[in-house]
């Protein structure tokens, strides 16, 4: 009954900080404002020769509202690199922050000393100091980097970008990368993670900030689909003002005993805590999207001409799920996590639900002349923000109309393509199969997230050896949250959903993401010898405690973590 009462508490005093704190000024009077107009694209690093310069400026994300971002080479996102099929990649990571970065190559199966995991692979980068990451681009595709190092903190700053790696046999008219997110624009919780991120706040500082005597209320995430949203939006969208400082320090959680006692979601009385929860998840800390580092209509157009085959490449680099739909056009999706889907067929007026670290390809040929959109379909106060134009040559006036809240189907990939020789069966004889029940509990006052039952880094790894089929069981037992899970180093085939095998193309990928109650089974070859982590990549939930690792017993790290670096994993 007090654990009760006091999250009535709670939420009362989070409506009533609302009320007090909400506001769409700008937040930032001082420093160098990005003031690139809408019709500027992102810049474009061709390789293979490369430097990243991580910096602070301040960027305009719509009108009315320009925040602090922490950037590679001065914008969030930082420049899309593009590089071919078979060139030696070195990119040189500057550091002009006041705190640690690395660079982390999402999806890539870079060499282990390359991953850029602070404690697992190498020490993060000191401010004005450097580091070159080399590897070949062996495969091509859509992929991304972001830092790792406090990453619940700086990839919600800005710390990311594009990485294509491209095919020369490719040949689009036109090849477009749009970039999904989500930001905070409330002024004193943006000022508060700032500080967290560079040692300035203190704990007291904290619970007097928060409101909430240091409770951690953002991990409290109910999920993202939405019809799990908040049951009002006006308040949603500013009521935590927490920060994440919480977040970053959960993975050296203690004592193992309490995760376990806990992570049934049951008070003492017996009750789950859900209905307690139902007004706290850090969804409604977000209250604007954005695609490539803007906001409505500051976003740039898309334009094309008649007769182009466009291809266009998604990556969700924030920590909710988006549902793009491309409205007046027939479309294939060529692949997923980078990986090509096997005879991809049309499709119109279905969304692609696209979860944290996802990325997927669609292609259609412009033959529909007009101005349509690209939108994101949900209730949440962003998601008007989130849409992008399809514009014609000639054509001006805008002949389509926004319905984000319309309820389409999304794109079934259990299904979808057509059969090939696939990699791994069901049936098969694997050499070590592996179960990971994903869950969420409280440690104290503090939720944490657990793979079978423990929080990292006390999670049991799964070990392996050069050359092993390894199968794995994931399952969300969770009932308040979706969990995108992501493998470094390697790529993954999906075998079945909730019980039922994948009947259409093969699905490779390296994210995931498991919905409330739902089961998958995945398998991948363990030909990438290292430490590589496995996690989730709604990063509230990794620095929670959401992670392991996947050990090569037959792989010898030259790495230590120096005693002087204060490396932050997640």
């Amino acid at each position: 009954m007090k654990k009760m009462l006091l999250f009535t508490i709670v939420v009362c005093s989070l409506f009533i900080i609302t009320a007090c704190s909400t506001s769409n000024k700008d937040p930032n009077k001082q420093g160098a404002v990005d003031k690139r107009e809408a019709s500027e694209p992102l810049k474009v690093l061709k390789g293979p020769t490369i430097t990243l310069v991580a910096k602070e400026v301040k960027q305009k994300l719509r009108n009315g509202v320009t925040v602090p971002v922490w950037t590679f080479n001065g914008s969030a996102p930082g420049p899309e690199i593009r590089v071919k099929k078979g060139e030696k990649i070195r990119v040189t990571l500057k550091n002009d922050l006041p705190s640690p970065v690395s660079i982390h190559w999402h999806g890539y199966p870079v060499p282990n000393n390359m991953d850029g995991v602070p404690n697992v692979t190498q020490d993060a980068v000191a401010p004005g100091k450097s580091f070159t990451y080399e590897f070949t681009a062996s495969k091509v595709g859509t992929y991304w980097y972001h830092s790792h190092e406090d990453s619940v903190n700086q990839v919600d700053r800005g710390l990311y970008g594009a990485l294509v790696v491209e095919d020369p046999k490719d040949n689009y008219d036109k090849d477009y990368t749009l970039m999904l997110d989500e930001w905070v624009t409330n002024k004193k919780y943006i000022n508060n993670q700032i500080k967290t991120m560079t040692g300035k706040r203190t704990s007291k500082e904290g619970d007097q900030d928060s409101g909430m005597n240091g409770m951690d209320m953002g991990n409290m995430d109910m999920g993202q689909d939405s019809e799990m949203n908040m049951a009002n939006d006006s308040h949603s969208s500013h009521h935590n003002n927490s920060d994440e400082s919480s977040h970053s320090s959960h993975h050296n959680n203690s004592d193992e005993s309490s995760h376990s006692s806990h992570h049934n979601n049951k008070t003492s009385d017996g009750s789950t805590m859900m209905g307690s929860m139902k007004m706290m998840d850090h969804m409604g800390m977000y209250d604007l999207y954005t695609i490539n580092g803007k906001s409505g209509h500051l976003i740039k157009p898309l334009n094309v001409k008649e007769g182009d085959r466009v291809r266009l490449r998604f990556i969700n680099a924030g920590y909710l799920s988006h549902n793009i739909h491309i409205h007046g056009h027939n479309i294939k999706v060529i692949a997923t996590d980078g990986q090509p889907i096997n005879n991809p067929s049309l499709i119109k007026n279905q969304v692609m639900t696209i979860a944290p670290g996802e990325r997927y390809d669609i292609v259609f040929t412009a033959d529909n002349p007009g101005k349509w959109l690209i939108e994101d379909h949900g209730k949440s106060k962003g998601t008007s923000g989130m849409k992008a134009v399809i514009s014609y040559q000639g054509i001006k006036k805008m002949n389509d109309k926004a319905n984000a809240s319309q309820s389409l189907p999304s794109i079934n990939l259990t299904q979808y393509g057509t059969k090939s020789n696939d990699k791994f069966t069901l049936d098969q004889k694997y050499d070590l199969e592996y179960s990971m029940d994903l869950n969420v509990g409280m440690n104290g006052n503090k939720m944490i997230y657990t793979i079978n039952g423990k929080t990292y880094p006390n999670t049991d790894p799964i070990k392996v050896k050069k050359g092993d089929l390894v199968k794995v069981k994931l399952v969300n037992r969770d009932m308040m949250n979706h969990h995108p899970m992501h493998l470094h180093g390697h790529f993954f085939q999906i075998l079945s959903k909730n019980g039922k095998p994948y009947s259409g193309s093969p699905i490779m990928k390296d994210t995931l993401n498991l919905k409330p109650g739902e089961e998958y089974e995945v398998a991948f070859v363990a030909d990438n010898p290292g430490n590589w982590m496995f996690h989730c990549h709604d990063l509230h939930h990794a620095s929670a405690g959401m992670d392991t690792e996947v050990k090569y017993t037959d792989y010898q790290t030259n790495y230590k973590p120096k005693s002087s670096n204060s490396n932050k994993t997640e």
